[in-house]
């Protein structure tokens, strides 16, 4: 059985779940063998993660979630979900009630971003009666050999649940839970956001702007899915076409760009795999799926690991190690299916990159300043009133005013047209008096009329 998941926000967006194009069954796994979903994170190995986990596994670093909600009593959750919210006005206050149209795909999202698996159980033989007993454990282990474990595993996740894919009852479209849930995410505490939510349109509300250039200026890690064909994304869509946003396109079994679980566009910064994935489902279970939903937690988790072993480093500078050591594909250098390439997550953590200047992806702030120039702005005084024009949005000119021109400049075109007024009103006149003359006396032979027409004449003779 497959099960294809498809999510639409509202009508004014068309706003679809990333990673919901493409899904398998989800199948509840005994907890027995959590392990062989342990086995099926390729990905880890894959895309360098395994080594990079040398360097760094995210201890201290807050990523935010927004999506679906989480449940943060997933086996491989416990004590990862420090913190969260409900921006859809429909779910739970700490963000862990799975709500919307997919509400596994929070928790999926989360699992492979930062679960830590865990240990299942196992009956111990009874003590005998001259055994002294063990004493109980203070500090519970941190996760386990069993079920999922993410890209990183010691880092917190802040849950931000929306309610997207259905008519929300809260009453909260995506266009007022999407800044919203970004403003949270920055007040508490988050240095990378993870959005695995696209749209079918390149296009942002204006009322977005402010949201992601408060990210921007406060130093904070987007990481968004580029979406995928299959779901409707032909091309990416936002927020994954925001400036400054880190956007991840998805690769297929054999590490070329996915037909189905991705997407294309100049904004893709880098890519990585998003078929054959694994994760957890609310109530402990697991599930396939596929999608780059899934790719954009694998590149949030590097982000983290790199804000852990360096917290000082600037977003400009964690998203510029990510791209630049990226293993080129596709075309020579950037292109719109691999951005700068795949994923390297172990390059990432242990290369030598120099410092960037400035955001490879670019800023919201200089786009703002560009595109939305006028918009924010307060007249000083109300324009005078106009019934045939409208005001004006644009800054006054700032070249120099031209000089009043000669007296004799304005007289020359005024001659000029009323000398072609003359001559015009004396042909039609002209013409007038012929034609009564020629009615009155018409000729003895007939004569062709002057018409001014070109005399014809024959064409050109083929040798």
């Amino acid at each position: 059985m497959t099960v294809r998941y498809r999510r639409t926000f509202s009508a004014a967006l068309a706003t679809l779940m990333a990673g919901s194009a493409l899904a398998g069954a989800l199948l509840t796994a005994p907890a027995a063998s959590a392990d062989a979903w342990r086995d099926k994170e390729f990905w880890l190995k894959e895309s360098g993660v395994t080594n990079a986990w040398q360097v760094s596994k995210g201890a201290g670093v807050k990523v935010a979630i927004i999506d679906s909600g989480i449940d943060g009593n997933h086996p491989d959750l416990k004590g990862v979900v420090v913190g969260g919210t409900d921006v859809s006005g429909a779910g739970a206050p700490n963000g862990q009630k799975s709500i919307g149209a997919k509400t596994e795909h929070g928790t999926l999202v989360a699992t492979m971003l930062a679960g830590r698996g865990h240990t299942t159980p196992t009956a111990s033989p009874s003590p005998s009666a001259s055994a002294t007993p063990a004493a109980p454990p203070t500090v519970p282990p941190a996760g386990g050999p069993e079920g999922i474990t993410g890209v990183a595993p010691e880092a917190e996740i802040l849950a931000v649940s929306t309610w997207l894919g259905s008519p929300n009852p809260g009453g909260k479209s995506d266009q007022e839970q999407i800044p919203d849930a970004v403003r949270w995410a920055v007040d508490n505490g988050a240095k990378v956001i993870n959005i695995s939510l696209g749209s079918t349109s390149p296009d942002w509300p204006q009322s977005w702007d402010a949201a992601f250039l408060y990210a921007e200026q406060k130093d904070v890690v987007i990481v968004a899915a580029a979406g995928n064909r299959v779901g409707g994304n032909i091309q990416v869509g936002a927020p994954a076409t925001i400036p400054g946003v880190l956007t991840v396109a998805g690769l297929d079994g054999d590490g070329r760009a996915s037909v189905d679980s991705s997407s294309q566009g100049i904004s893709i910064g880098v890519a990585a795999p998003a078929e054959n994935l694994v994760g957890g489902i609310p109530g402990g279970g697991y599930a396939e799926w596929a999608g780059t939903s899934g790719a954009a937690p694998i590149v949030s988790g590097v982000a983290a690991l790199i804000r852990s072993k360096w917290p000082e480093m600037s977003a400009t500078q964690v998203i510029n190690r990510i791209v630049s050591t990226a293993k080129d594909a596709g075309a020579p250098g950037k292109d719109p299916l691999y951005g700068y390439g795949i994923l390297n997550a172990e390059a990432a953590l242990k290369d030598d990159v120099p410092t960037a200047s400035s955001n490879p992806l670019g800023s919201i702030a200089d786009w703002i300043r560009v595109h939305r120039r006028g918009d924010f702005s307060t007249p000083s005084q109300a324009p005078a009133a106009s019934p045939t024009s409208a005001a004006p949005t644009l800054a006054d000119p700032t070249v120099p005013v031209a000089k009043t021109p000669a007296t004799v400049d304005d007289a020359l075109p005024a001659a000029v047209v009323l000398g072609f007024g003359a001559l015009f009103i004396a042909l039609v006149t002209g013409a007038a008096i012929q034609l009564r003359r020629v009615s009155k006396n018409p000729p003895a032979v007939p004569e062709e009329a002057e018409t001014g027409a070109m005399m014809k004449v024959d064409p050109p003779v083929k040798k």
